[in-house]
């Protein structure tokens, strides 16, 4: 699994009250007053992609856009193409509600994506995790169709990949890709950073961050 997980939030992030519907999101309604923050908000209507490689925080970062879109009512689902996923302790202990949370073992990359357009062309999930790992292929015609279905419903896509920052994203039609890092400040304290390199929507180059207590061995 990509990415070390931090269960313990030095401090809850405080999210701004969303100034948009995702319909409006989607349409292009995106005021430059309205500050980036790393959350579903920023991501709906969008096909996303969350890439690390060494040391990183993809999943407790992954894991914050889950908590936003659950506090926000969303249905949510986790679709893994790997032989294993995220540890659900971690993923509980992060404030992801394990009881509304869709999990799905997919056969490969194909099926992943496959299970990726069923749940989103229900309309019934806000948020979509796809959790490629390092072998990620999504083929045009595929992210086409989830892009579509991702903005006819407001829902978010995000794509879960191992590359480094020069390493091409899975696809033209991606609209945000960014990268996570992850640095030491202290003892078992780590400051976990989303640095995006492509924004469709904003200027690339923006990023957040939260420090998080990392759980025991964790250099």
């Amino acid at each position: 699994m990509s990415g070390a997980s931090f269960p313990l939030r030095i401090r809850d992030l405080d999210l701004p009250k969303p100034l948009l519907s995702p319909r409006q999101m989607r349409l292009g309604a995106w005021p430059e007053e309205v500050p980036a923050v790393w959350g579903f908000d920023e991501l709906a209507g969008r096909l996303a992609e969350l890439s690390s490689l060494g040391p990183s925080a993809t999943l407790t970062l992954a894991f914050r856009v889950l908590r936003d879109a659950q506090s926000k009512g969303e249905s949510v689902a986790w679709i893994s193409a790997r032989s294993s996923t995220f540890y659900p302790p971690d993923a509980a202990k992060s404030g992801v509600d394990l009881r509304a949370l869709v999990v799905v073992r997919a056969r490969g990359g194909h099926g992943a994506v496959r299970a990726a357009d069923h749940l989103l062309r229900s309309g019934g999930f806000g948020l979509v995790v796809l959790d490629l790992g390092p072998e990620a292929r999504v083929p045009m015609a595929a992210q086409s169709r989830l892009l579509g279905l991702a903005q006819n419903h407001g829902a978010a896509l995000l794509c879960l990949t191992e590359k480094g920052a020069h390493a091409a994203s899975i696809g033209s039609l991606v609209s945000l890709r960014a990268e996570t890092r992850r640095e030491r400040i202290g003892e078992d304290r780590f400051r976990c950073r989303v640095q995006v390199l492509k924004d469709k929507r904003r200027a690339p180059g923006w990023s957040d961050l939260e420090i998080y207590r990392g759980p025991a061995g964790l250099r």
